[in-house]
This record gives C-alpha cells, structure tokens and sequence, in this order.
C-alpha cells in the first residue's frame, strides 16, 4: 500500500456531480463535523442523527439538509452555500461524498465516516438514480463549467446498471461506481488512516440495529452532551419511521426539483438485503472479485458487515 504519515488530496474529483476544489479555500472550525458517506449508504440519517444532538433542547430550526449541506456537489450555488455556513452561530456539520484522496485533512476538526454493504447501497441507488427528473438531468448537463462527460440516464435493465456499476469507474484511478464515483474507493481512502484520533467510522447497520447506542456514540464524539432525560425523544426523533412520516422536515421542499415524487421518493425503503432476491450467483462473483481488486480483508468485512473499527496492527 502506498502509504502517507497523513492524508494528501492526491486525486481530483471534477465531474457532473463534484465540485471538489470548493473546499480548498472553505474555512474550517474547530469543531466543525464533517460527514463523508460515498452515497446511499446513510448519509441523511447521520446528519439528522448530528442536527437532533445539537439542537437537542428545542429541535433542529431548519431542513436538516439546510442545515448541512453538500458542498462539493457541483450545481448548488457556492457562494450561497459558503455564506449560508459562514453565518451559521451553532457547531456546524457540514455534508461531502468525496473520498479522502480528494478532501483537505484538518487536524481540528472531526470526521465522521459511514459504511454501508455496497449491494446495499446498489438497491437504493436505483431508487435514487431511476427517480430523478428530466429537470434534475437538464441541470446536471446543462451545467456551463460541467467537466467531462454527461451524467447518462439509467438504464431499463437494472442487471446492466448493475454490471456496469460493479465494474466500470468513472475516474481513471477507481474500478466501479459507474457513472457516479467508486463506493469502495471511497472507504478503502478513510480506512487507511482509521488511526487517526478524529476520524470516526460508523456503519449502517449498526445505527439500524442499535440507534440509541450508536447516538449516544455521536454525541461523545462530536463534544455535546446531552440530557439523559432527552434521549428517548431524540432516538424517536431520528427513528426511521418518524422520518419517514414527516419527509420534508429533512430534506425542505428543493428536493422537489431533484426527484420524481420529492420527498418521499428520497426518504425510501431504510432497509437492507433486498438484493437477495435481485442478484444472481455471476452477477455476486463480480461484486466479490471488486472486493478483493479494491480492498484489504478486513476493510471488506467492516463494510459488509460493520462493528467496530480498531486501527491498523503495529
């Protein structure tokens, strides 16, 4: 592995979706969260898990996707976003898909890393690519400083979604993700700097299996504390169920413009295995031999199956 004492932007994510060079001049706080999920694989429930801990006493004052927004994604406006986050008085967390080769590290604040099984994160990107609509594409496209190639539709069959997801990489240096950004690659960058004293790694599973423990997790690490009394309403808050009945209170009334269906297309299914019954035996043998091409056997395992994240042996 080629190895660094510490994380170097090494690669240059520029495409239909990534904005990447509009952190180079972002001015970070000290404690400033940052959230870096490769897509689908939790970023939403860990930034409204973040704005219930926060703004524990009266709720969140705002979509929490106002409140924390993306901001390497290419057509949201920059120096809106920038101000918007410039203005904000509360400790800030702060969304990004980008891996760590393509992020400036800072010692000062803190990461926070989710996970999920990639066959996961391939069922509810269908849900999230095949809903898009005609405004969203045009947008994208039509984008004026859009680098590169165009963001394709999606493909009727979901197996050939599938193959080319699974094998094709968009960027010269990843091996899947098609036509995103390698969902592998993305954690193969964090892991190898799990060492590291704030940067944290959290998996989906676990924050569906036990959101209690996993939130109370966040809140020790991110510094807040929060009153033993207000945990019950704040794990209700951020419950799936919850947000599913009320879809808006996370992602405002843009989403809209993005997705056939809004909300409620966005904030979908919540669940995982549902490619049991999807893939067959070839097409897994393709997922296996992305696996091994792409990550070491222990990140592989996390990433499939979570638990808890030791650094590397000595």
């Amino acid at each position: 592995m080629d190895t660094l004492a510490r994380p170097e932007v090494r690669n240059s994510y520029e495409h239909h979706h990534f904005n990447a060079s509009r952190w180079n001049d972002f001015e970070v706080r000290p404690d400033d969260v940052i959230i870096s999920t490769s897509y689908k694989a939790g970023t939403t429930f860990m930034q409204t898990i973040i704005g219930n801990i926060i703004f524990h006493k009266d709720g969140p004052p705002a979509a929490i996707n106002d409140l924390s927004p993306w901001l390497d994604m290419r057509i949201f406006p920059e120096e809106m976003m920038k101000q918007g986050l410039k203005a904000q008085t509360h400790q800030r967390f702060i969304k990004t898909h980008l891996p760590l080769d393509g992020i400036p590290f800072h010692d000062n604040v803190k990461y926070i890393v989710v996970g999920r099984d990639p066959r996961d994160v391939f069922m509810s990107l269908l849900n999230h690519y095949g809903n898009h609509t005609p405004e969203f594409f045009e947008a994208m496209n039509g984008n004026p400083d859009r680098p590169g190639d165009p963001l394709p539709p999606m493909k009727e069959d979901i197996h050939e979604v599938w193959h080319d997801w699974i094998t094709k990489g968009w960027f010269d240096w990843e091996a899947d993700g098609y036509p995103y950004w390698s969902h592998l690659h993305h954690c193969k960058t964090w892991w190898e700097f799990r060492h590291l004293p704030n940067i944290e790694f959290f998996h989906y599973s676990n924050l569906l299996a036990d959101l209690e423990g996993q939130m109370r997790r966040v809140a020790n690490y991110i510094g807040v504390d929060v009153p033993e009394a207000s945990w019950p309403r704040l794990v209700e808050a951020c419950s799936f169920a919850t947000v599913k009945k009320n879809p808006r209170a996370i992602t405002g009334d843009g989403i809209d413009f993005a997705f056939k269906g809004g909300a409620e297309t966005f904030i979908n299914k919540g669940t995982n295995g549902r490619w049991k019954d999807v893939l067959s035996k070839a097409e897994l043998q393709l997922y296996h031999d992305a696996m091994e091409r792409t990550l070491d056997p222990d990140c592989a395992a996390w990433l499939e199956n979570g638990g808890p994240v030791d650094g590397p042996a000595e």
